[in-house]
């Protein structure tokens, strides 16, 4: 594979030219330990001294608000457990970098030594996909209408029954309960059921 590196001067800004062939791969990880190989890629380019040969690295997460012991909590969930986003310029010493960085199992998807890259709009769906959960951040537990729940505390504990409403505002949802042969709503608070 030839190198498609702009060996031209230092830029106006003066920094050194970026690759102008710079794509996206998907690096898979040991799960948990996104960010440490978000990091130690980051230490290990600089060390070598590839910085024109990368560019972003991105672990895409959004925002997700759960309920925990009756407090709104805004938590960090990762979109693709298990995996990194590189933006590099492909050759067998980049290759070699990231492959052998600590808690990096390899890429995915192309053949063993030479990965497929994703495409631009894959990674523009992507960021998208984040910066919406940065604006309006998603409940950690989304329930629907008409799915199927278990009461697991309350008066109606052990009582299984049907999603009829759900209010995402005050965490609480309307639920049909079985009582004595009848269907009864029900309003309880998210904590207060789980998915059957």
């Amino acid at each position: 594979m030839v190198d498609a590196i702009d060996t031209g001067d230092v830029s106006a800004s003066g920094q050194s030219p970026v690759a102008t062939d710079l794509r996206w791969y998907i690096v898979h990880a040991y799960s948990g330990m996104e960010k440490a190989v978000e990091r130690n890629i980051q230490e290990r380019i600089v060390r070598a001294g590839m910085q024109d040969k990368f560019g972003r690295i991105l672990v895409p997460t959004e925002e997700v608000v759960e309920i925990k012991n009756g407090q709104r909590k805004t938590t960090e969930r990762r979109l693709f457990p298990g995996y990194v986003f590189v933006e590099m310029s492909m050759d067998d010493d980049t290759w070699h970098l990231v492959k052998h960085t600590s808690k990096v199992t390899g890429f995915v998807g192309g053949a063993k030594n030479r990965p497929a890259p994703i495409s631009e709009e894959e990674v523009q769906k992507i960021v998208s996909q984040m910066e919406e959960g940065t604006d309006k951040p998603r409940h950690k537990i989304e329930f629907m209408v008409g799915e199927l729940v278990r009461v697991k505390e309350g008066p109606f504990t052990d009582f299984n029954g049907s999603v009829e409403e759900v209010n995402y505002e005050k965490s609480r949802l309307r639920v049909s309960v079985m009582i004595f042969g009848r269907s009864t709503p029900v309003e309880l608070e998210f904590g207060q059921v789980e998915k059957t």
